[in-house]
């Protein structure tokens, strides 16, 4: 097994791993050598998925069809992994009601802060404490480039995402010296099926660059082990520097809900 697999092997859990970057995610993670437990609601998604990897990377899969939205999901999902050691957590799983968030029900925000927020915390709640014990592993929360500042048409999500930002940078503190690390990743625009069947208006924000998965996922893999935070390309770093450092919080809120505004006003 390569150096990446003694650390973070010899299995993986990822959520959302049914299609998009959870899927490219367990493709990766199989190259290391590593076996994955997918977790998805997408049943057909985990089943495609673990057959391409099954026969492609020869590594075990384990597939658990929940919805990570359900208070008691983790009582389906530890039957399925009570007997394997778990080095790396990928907290990929993430929902969005876009729109203005007066236009949509109550039950589509909630349903948005339990499977960005509940459903990470009570994974990390559960796995943290068996990777302090092991003395390696880590745990990767993917965040947002929305995270950084209040966003239109994303209001509830963008919140949800800053969660997830922040609870990684203090576990990073908090687990710094037990082997074990801690990752928030921040992604911009990723070419990934719910991006594209959310119909963006690219060409109305020209300034908006699209990533492909591959990049996007290699990044956050590469960044495990380097820092709290990190995020995915050069281009969505510098557009973070230039929100977080030189603008005026106000205009950072205005300059990103634009781009938004663009893309699905």
């Amino acid at each position: 097994m390569t150096d990446f697999g003694d650390r973070y092997g010899p299995w993986a859990l990822v959520t959302g791993a049914g299609n998009g970057l959870g899927a490219e995610f367990a493709r990766q993670l199989a190259k290391q050598g590593l076996n994955i437990v997918l977790v998805d609601l997408d049943g057909a998604g985990l089943e495609a998925i673990a057959t391409e990897l099954r026969v492609q990377a020869g590594v075990e899969i384990r597939t658990v069809q929940l919805d990570l939205a359900q208070p008691a999901f983790m009582t389906q999902l530890d039957p399925v992994i009570e007997d394997l050691d778990i080095g790396l957590v990928i907290n990929n799983a993430g929902i969005s009601a876009l729109g203005l968030f007066t236009g949509r029900p109550l039950q589509d925000q909630l349903s948005v802060v339990d499977v960005n927020v509940r459903a990470p915390l009570m994974l990390t709640h559960h796995f943290a404490p068996r990777l302090i014990r092991r003395g390696k592993g880590g745990l990767l929360f993917v965040s947002s480039l929305s995270a950084l500042q209040g966003t239109a048409y994303v209001a509830n999500y963008a919140a949800t995402k800053s969660w997830n930002l922040i609870f990684a940078e203090g576990l990073w503190e908090e687990m710094r010296g037990t082997g074990v690390d801690v990752l928030g990743y921040l992604v911009g625009s990723t070419r990934t099926p719910g991006f594209v069947n959310s119909r963006p208006h690219l060409e109305r924000a020209s300034l908006v660059k699209v990533m492909e998965m591959p990049e996007v996922v290699k990044g956050a893999l590469a960044g495990l082990g380097k820092g709290p935070t990190r995020v995915a390309g050069a281009s969505n770093g510098m557009a973070a520097a230039l929100l977080c450092r030189l603008l005026p919080r106000k205009w950072a809120v205005k300059v990103v809900s634009g781009t938004t505004r663009k893309l699905y006003g």
